[in-house]
Parts: C-alpha cells; structure tokens; sequence
C-alpha cells in the first residue's frame, strides 16, 4: 500500500480531532500499525490518560510543534499496547529502515521538559548507521548531532561486511554523540566523494566531520 494512502488510512481510523492544532489520536491495533508502516519515522506518545494534568503529556505536545517533519500521534488503546509492547506512558519513536522501535519510559524518568523530548525524537530518528544518499542527507544535515563519523567503501569489497558490523556494533555507545555515516562509492555519490578528493578507487576510508 502506498505510504500516502497508508497515512490516510491511519488518520481516518483514528479518533475525531476536537483542535485544528491537536495531534491525531490512533484509536486502535490496526490505526497505529497503519501509522507507523505509512512513514520512514514517526513517533507515538502513549498516554493512558491524555491530559494537561498527565505527567510528561503537555510537554510531549509541545515538543510534537518542534519536530513538524516528524508524524506525531497519541494513543491511549491498550491493545495496541500490548501489541507495541508498551506498558506504561511511555514515548516511542519506530524506524522502518531499522525496524527499530526507541521507548523514553516516562515512569522511570524524573523530569520532563519539551526540549528534552524534542532532543530525545530528533536524536533517534536516523538508524544507528545510515547509508547516505539524497534523501537521507537531508536528516543528517538537519540534525542536532554535528559530529558525523563516515565509512567509505564500495558495497562489493571484501571488507564491507566486517566493517559495516564493526561500525553498527560501536554506534550504539555514541547515540547523541555521533552519527555513523555510511557512503558508498556509486555513481550518486560521486560528487561527495569528489569534494573529498575520493574516488571509488582510493576506498575503504574513515573521516570525521563537524558541522558547525
């Protein structure tokens, strides 16, 4: 199904919207699984009661109108809980790329300001090593990590595997820290390697970069 009319779908299915401003609440196992499979990432609050006097709720909402490229919505179903693996108010963020799903359990938390969120969602919303290209580059760029760390290297070498599983195995310790960067010498990527003065000849190589 397309991811367009996967969204529409999910949105329909949801509960009616009281706020022009409010965001989209998935009502059931098949809204939510809707929602999620229509983008590359979303992320779903989970609040059994969805309320300004809710720990963690205001917050989330706030934090919601700083990450517009992101699809927001609430949920309050318990099955789809159950199906999320969700068991208290908890806030998600589920990767397609990956099938990776990050849960910020709110009850184990001792304080929660929108910034924070905000943070948490634009820290977690590229995969632990993402393969660059035109469209991922525009999250990378967008960012709030500065610090990449890049593997160029050609998809066929007889490195590549090992590399790439070395890399995947360190991301994790410098999730907020960095973002592992994967580029591959093809065609589209000629340009980029070029303004690094690569070819796909000179490959594998390591670079550190800053975005200031």
């Amino acid at each position: 199904m397309a991811p367009l009319l996967s969204l529409i779908l999910s949105l329909l299915a949801a509960s009616v919207i009281a706020e022009d401003n409010a965001l989209p609440t998935l009502s059931d196992v098949t809204a939510a699984e809707a929602f999620i499979e229509a983008s590359e990432v979303v992320v779903i609050g989970f609040f059994e009661t969805p309320s300004d006097e809710t720990f963690g709720y205001k917050e989330f909402v706030e934090a919601a109108k700083s990450v517009k490229h992101i699809p927001v919505a609430l949920c309050s179903d318990k099955e789809a809980w159950a199906k999320l693996s969700i068991v208290s108010d908890t806030v998600t963020i589920f990767r397609k790329a990956d099938n990776h799903q990050d849960n910020l359990q709110l009850s184990e938390t001792k304080k929660v300001e929108a910034d924070g969120l905000a943070r948490f969602i634009t820290m977690n919303e590229l995969r632990y090593i993402t393969e660059y290209n035109q469209v991922t580059a525009v999250g990378l760029f967008q960012s709030e990590v500065k610090a990449h760390l890049l593997l160029f290297i050609n998809r066929g070498s007889g490195d590549y595997q090992v590399l790439k599983d070395r890399l995947g195995a360190l991301a994790p310790e410098f999730v907020g820290k960095f973002l592992f960067v994967l580029v591959h010498g093809v065609k589209s990527n000629e340009k980029s390697l070029g303004y690094l003065s690569l070819t796909s000849r000179d490959l594998w190589a390591f670079m550190t970069e800053t975005q200031i």
